[in-house]
């Protein structure tokens, strides 16, 4: 069984993946997730958190993803792109939490609705940015 942030990365992922397709502002996704008998229980208010805050930094974090791609942003699919954005968005602007945690559910999330490799993409691409964002973090950790 996830957790509730576990399932607030879920369920923001599914509703900026419909986001990237549709357009719909947060509140609309927001209803809908809530509608959802299908929705997990998750943690509403980190749902809101994480969502808000990769449509209110989408260019520094698309920015900071294009860096390391060696694919044309636009050619990158839109599950990897939504799980890249939200990975990108809680390496730079949530250090409360351990980059190894992020780079965890941004892998078990792109391995559950992304592509078969996926994963490996995803790791790659958020492994270099959280060497680059993270770094007195991962020496910390290195070091023990």
């Amino acid at each position: 069984m996830s957790s509730p942030k576990s399932n607030a990365r879920q369920v923001a992922l599914q509703a900026l993946y419909q986001w990237q397709v549709t357009d719909h502002d947060l509140l609309t996704l927001s209803r809908q997730f809530e509608a959802d008998p299908e929705t997990p229980k998750y943690h509403k208010a980190y749902f809101e958190v994480l969502v808000g805050g990769v449509m209110d930094n989408l260019q520094e974090l698309d920015a900071a993803i294009t860096e390391f791609t060696t694919r044309d942003f636009e050619k990158i699919d839109p599950i990897e792109k939504a799980v890249l954005r939200l990975g990108t968005f809680e390496l730079l602007f949530k250090p409360e939490v351990p980059y190894r945690v992020i780079i965890n559910e941004s892998i078990n999330l792109a391995k559950s609705f992304g592509s078969e490799k996926s994963h490996a993409y995803v790791n790659s691409i958020l492994d270099k940015l959280a060497q680059k964002n993270r770094a007195a973090e991962i020496k910390a950790k290195t070091k023990k």
